[in-house]
């Protein structure tokens, strides 16, 4: 039995689209030789990951969460996330490793989220899935602050990172364990 997928673009759709129509903005300002490259970068950023909680918010109290937004506004975080620390990547910024187990994670979820749906079952994001976005952004956040401001230490960007990414892990860790029924 086929179902029909209709794309509804409503204010909250709308608000994602901009959010991932951002994130070659940001990829372009990190990535080209522009003065003030990393201060612009994370001005740009901050106003992305703000959205996330601003379509959410919107969807909820209006009563206008779609099927296209539960998809779209995950993606968007991840795209927006991983598209960042790539850039930091290719400038040195973020190590490759974090960045790999991130994106294995980040895979691994999404590939669950479809088993389940296969099945009939969404699932919602966790407060472990929250703050593992939150974790993410505050790291990606700092560094680029660091790049711009020498009173950032670089020190405490690797520590943020890596605190993401434990984060990450038990997030992943909890879907999983939560989710174990959908194997047996």
């Amino acid at each position: 039995m086929k179902r029909k997928f209709k794309l509804t673009l409503n204010l909250p759709n709308t608000i994602t689209l901009i959010r991932i129509g951002m994130i070659p903005l940001i990829m372009l300002v990190l990535l080209l030789p522009i003065p003030g490259k990393y201060l612009i970068a994370a001005v740009l950023f901050v106003a992305a990951a703000a959205t996330d909680g601003l379509d959410g918010h919107i969807a909820r109290s209006r009563n206008l969460v779609t099927t296209l937004g539960k998809f779209l506004d995950p993606l968007a975080d991840k795209l927006l996330i991983l598209a960042t620390m790539i850039c930091l990547l290719a400038l040195g910024d973020i190590g490759a490793v974090a960045i790999i187990i991130i994106l294995t994670r980040e895979l691994m979820v999404t590939g669950l989220r479809a088993i389940a749906a296969d099945k009939g079952i969404v699932i919602a994001a966790s407060y472990f899935g929250k703050l593992k976005t939150v974790s993410q952004i505050a790291a990606v956040t700092y560094v680029l602050l660091a790049g711009h401001f020498a009173i950032f230490p670089q020190g405490i960007g690797t520590f943020l990172v890596w605190l993401a990414v434990v984060i990450t892990i038990l997030s992943g860790a909890d879907y999983f364990y939560k989710s174990k029924e959908l194997f047996f």
